[in-house]
């Protein structure tokens, strides 16, 4: 790379001016601001302790050796402490036709170090999943294509959490109202049948608080003391205890959930190369637990209950057995980690789970190193903000979310109106218009979910985010197509840039500004997979795809008189789409050959 030259040459003229040794990692190199000229600015100041000079006179004196000592450099300019070094069309042009048409241009080959394992979506199997899950899976599938990326071996892990008082809530509403439907006999989803006992538990709970509020209880007593869940409770502890009509009932149910879930997320493009099952893993974390009271890095209470007390480390005791001996969240977590490392030997194990499991993650590393085991240090938690909509939060025991299906087909719906509206489908068949309007809609939902950081919290439109103007996938997709489109024409007109193209063409400044784009996008890859932000990607590819626009739209391509010039273009827009592909996929996104 041409800023590794930069710093080695840099180090060079200083000791050959200055007669001083410094490492490369103590120079600033950034990118040249829009509004100066250059590509690569050397910031001076922190250098001026080994000239003892002014900004300028360093600056220039740096420069004037690099120009001296690097063909690639044209030109520079001096602005106070400022150091702009501009590239030659020679460097710019070698790089277009070498580096940036390779096929695997941005992507590191395979570092053959011990696998990142990754878990993202982690559904409960009450109910179907929703928006929020939504921006999970699209975090966490588009993680694992840029670590890919990167050169990371990636497992993707789902652990499903299939157990637990919450089960128990969908299992007893359909005991006592289910009447043995199915999703055969109601045509529901096997996932949104369950989704709807669970909404009718907490309705008939909230009553029974009431109900025990009025007679004087306390609103906290009620929850505790109302009857159902009591009954729930002991639905958990027959299915601990593997009654066998109770386990059997779990089965069907959750057999339920998980056919809706496999539709969903085949609709939605996420997969996994492995499941894990909260069921099959809880016993180990309940034997972690047990290790840890052994050998004193727990405490057992009076009611036989078991606590991690992390107290002196400025948190909070944490329970991980109940007095009945029922496991917690946390307990089958400690199972699972534990699982995972020695099927795996992780490097690292990053968790896509929301920001409001930040203290729940936290206490998960500290009671891991309690017990001793060191890849504690290597769990990394992607905290990610919540998903809000107009009318405000969500909440699954209310019915209040927006589900994925739904939301899912509402987005192709949007994408086939505004796209019949544009006549960009009036040339398809209805199986091509069908798979354009889902092409579109997914685009839309996915983009708009993943350019934002996924720390902030962030408020979904359907209807803006599919919007063929502006920063939305749309945008970006047709951007493609047009150059697609304009790459057929080129074809049909006999323009071979890759046999006839010079390396001598001197640049307009759009057409250097759109190579230097092009160069980005290695660095916008490394830069995301240290990050774990897809956002990176999402906006350097719509920035990709509207300079384009902005090439496109001022320089002439095919109709350009000057041959070697419009070559230059085709070849430009030939690896602008490969890379607005490329940065796409890596989004999980498709892009359509005609739209």
């Amino acid at each position: 790379m041409i800023e590794t030259t930069i710093l080695e040459k840099t180090c060079e003229a200083l000791q050959q001016l200055y007669n001083q040794i410094i490492s490369p990692a103590s120079i600033g190199l950034e990118k040249t601001k829009k509004e100066i000229t250059g590509d690569f600015t050397i910031v001076v100041f922190p250098l001026l302790k080994i000239s003892r000079k002014s900004p300028e006179v360093t600056a220039t004196e740096i420069g004037g050796l690099l120009q001296q000592n690097m063909p690639e450099i044209e030109t520079f300019n001096v602005i106070k402490g400022f150091l702009n070094l501009v590239l030659t069309d020679q460097f710019w042009m070698k790089f277009l036709l070498e580096s940036a048409s390779a096929p695997d241009f941005g992507f590191t080959k395979n570092l053959h170090e011990r696998p990142v394992i990754l878990e993202y979506s982690s559904p409960n199997t009450n109910k179907p999943l929703h928006l929020g899950h939504i921006r999970n899976n699209l975090l966490g599938f588009s993680l694992a294509e840029i670590l890919k990326a990167n050169g990371h071996q990636v497992v993707k892990v789902n652990l499903i959490n299939d157990r637990g008082i919450h089960i128990c809530k969908s299992m007893l509403a359909y005991m006592k109202w289910g009447n043995n439907e199915t999703p055969e006999s109601t045509g529901l989803k096997g996932d949104h049948l369950i989704g709807k006992y669970y909404v009718l538990f907490n309705e008939k709970y909230k009553v029974e608080i009431e109900q025990l509020v009025q007679a004087g209880l306390s609103p906290e007593e009620g929850e505790r003391k109302a009857p159902l869940i009591l009954e729930a409770q002991e639905i958990l502890r027959k299915w601990e205890a593997k009654d066998p009509e109770t386990i059997s009932l779990w089965k069907r149910m959750n057999g339920w959930a998980y056919q809706g879930f496999n539709l969903t997320y085949q609709r939605l493009g996420v997969d996994f190369d492995h499941l894990y099952y909260e069921s099959e893993t809880y016993q180990l974390g309940k034997d972690l637990v047990m290790e840890g009271l052994a050998n004193g890095a727990l405490v057992q209470k009076e009611d036989a209950s078991i606590w991690a007390d992390l107290r002196e480390e400025g948190l909070d005791e944490k329970l991980l057995l109940r007095a009945d001996g029922t496991s917690v969240y946390m307990t089958q977590d400690l199972g699972t980690a534990q699982l995972r490392y020695d099927e795996y030997q992780p490097s690292t194990m990053i968790y896509v789970v929301g920001n409001e499991q930040n203290y729940h993650f936290d206490v998960l590393k500290r009671v891991l190193s309690r017990l001793g085991k060191e890849y504690s240090k290597h769990i990394n938690h992607l905290s990610y903000g919540m998903v809000e909509l107009p009318q405000g939060k969500m909440k699954s025991r209310e019915g209040t979310v927006v589900d994925a299906d739904d939301l899912m087909e509402e987005m192709f719906c949007t994408a086939e109106e505004m796209t019949r509206e544009l006549g960009k489908a009036d040339e398809l068949s209805a199986t091509e218009a069908d798979k354009l309007f889902n092409t579109i809609g997914l685009g839309a939902l996915k983009y708009f979910i993943l350019k934002v950081d996924p720390k902030k919290n962030m408020l979904f439109d359907p209807k803006e985010s599919i919007d063929f103007n502006g920063n939305t996938g749309p945008f970006i997709q047709y951007t493609y197509a047009r150059i697609q489109s304009l790459l057929s024409r080129a074809g049909a007109a006999g323009y071979t840039w890759e046999a006839t193209l010079r390396n001598d063409i001197p640049l307009l400044p759009l057409e250097r500004e759109t190579i230097r784009r092009l160069y980005q996008f290695r660095e916008t890859v490394a830069q995301a997979g240290q990050e774990l932000s897809p956002a990176i990607v999402a906006n350097y590819v719509f920035d990709l795809a509207k300079g384009f626009n902005q090439f496109y739209q001022e320089l002439p391509v095919l109709k350009e008189e000057e041959r070697q010039k419009a070559l230059l273009r085709v070849c430009i827009s030939k690896i602008t789409g490969t890379t607005i592909r490329k940065s796409m996929q890596l989004l999980g996104m498709d892009v359509p050959e005609r739209m």
